[in-house]
């Protein structure tokens, strides 16, 4: 499957203002994505899965949009919709490629098989809104550079503090 052209397929067909960097080599962490990019590791952003189990979820399956080198807390997603933390989990790979039509670890913010809630982590979404980012850009070997305005744009999501301490 061709995950990239897909991905830039959405890019043209919507009008998002974003690049695909391909050719990257593997970038399994932020910090090889940061040292890949020559940029700092605060702009590398991750976009993650998280099955909660919540009666106010319709597929039970929430997208979160964070800092790269943060954790998200399990205690504060579940509070976001009503459960705890053991209510919470990640979901497994196949499930990541099955709901959002991209490898984990590639997940780029927007553009997935299946529309499902997104929630951006508050620290992400006050940033100045001209700062350039990055994110997955479909695969392990392609980012994509866009801005805080523009993710906020394109995505619209719930915004929640998320960042374990």
């Amino acid at each position: 499957m061709e995950f990239g052209a897909n991905l830039q397929k959405i890019i043209d067909e919507r009008g998002i203002a974003a690049t695909l960097i391909s050719g990257i080599g593997d970038t399994p962490t932020v910090m090889s994505a940061a040292a890949a990019l020559a940029v700092t590791v605060d702009q590398i952003v991750k976009t993650l899965l998280f099955f909660v189990d919540s009666p106010i979820l319709v597929d039970r399956y929430v997208l979160v949009i964070s800092h790269g080198d943060r954790k998200v807390s399990k205690v504060a997603l579940g509070a976001k919709f009503g459960v705890g933390k053991k209510h919470v989990t990640m979901a497994p790979r196949e499930k990541v490629l099955e709901m959002l039509g991209y490898p984990a670890g590639g997940v780029p913010p927007f553009g997935h098989a299946k529309d499902l809630p997104i929630v951006m982590e508050s620290g992400l979404a006050s940033r100045p809104p001209e700062i350039e980012i990055f994110a997955g850009g479909g695969d392990h070997e392609t980012m994509m550079k866009l801005t805080i305005a523009e993710l906020l744009r394109v995505t619209k999501p719930m915004v929640a503090s998320l960042a374990e301490a």
